[in-house]
């Protein structure tokens, strides 16, 4: 997991900073000014923060051997992430309607896929924690099989830090630089 989270933070890197290079380089609109609804996306990404909460309840719950906690609890992580990319979805729809797409500008080709790729990662691990939870009704999810859960959460927080980053260079640099 660890390989596979190291490779993905270098593959992140990479839409990250291809994201910076060409984010002021776009000459026509729109722009990330023109469109970015800064409270929207706050409240999205405290959701998503919220959810890493969740997740760390969740693994707790099952280390106690507290099964009824940890559904309760992995289902709420995972309805958060769905919220998220409730979130996510309204917002792309918004940029669409506003002009911005794939082809418009370098802006919106960059801003797409770093933020669409952030998007398929949460979406796998909306995923992973509903399987998790079904697993967990045929007596998969033990004490002694905690490790499977801790992996699940390794990637959930690793989900939710990449967010951050992303927050911070797409969404905050704008009001700050």
């Amino acid at each position: 997991m660890w390989a596979f989270l190291a490779s993905d933070c270098m593959f992140f890197g990479c839409l990250i900073v291809t994201y910076l290079i060409y984010r002021g380089r776009s000459l026509q609109p729109p722009l990330p000014e023109d469109i970015f609804d800064l409270p929207l996306t706050s409240t999205s990404s405290f959701v998503l923060l919220m959810s890493s909460y969740l997740m760390v309840l969740t693994l707790a719950a099952v280390q106690r051997g507290d099964i009824g906690k940890f559904r309760l609890w992995c289902a709420g992580t995972a309805f958060f992430g769905s919220i998220f990319l409730g979130f996510q979805i309204y917002e792309f729809s918004h940029f669409v309607h506003a002009g911005l797409t794939l082809q418009q500008n370098l802006f919106g080709s960059s801003f797409f896929v770093l933020t669409g790729t952030h998007g398929t990662h949460v979406a796998i691990g909306v995923l992973w924690l509903t399987g998790l939870l079904i697993y967990s009704y045929f007596g998969g999810v033990r004490p002694e099989r905690a490790l499977d859960v801790e992996i699940a959460g390794l990637y959930w927080h690793f989900v939710d830090i990449v967010w951050i980053v992303i927050f911070t260079a797409v969404y905050l640099l704008e009001y700050i630089i």
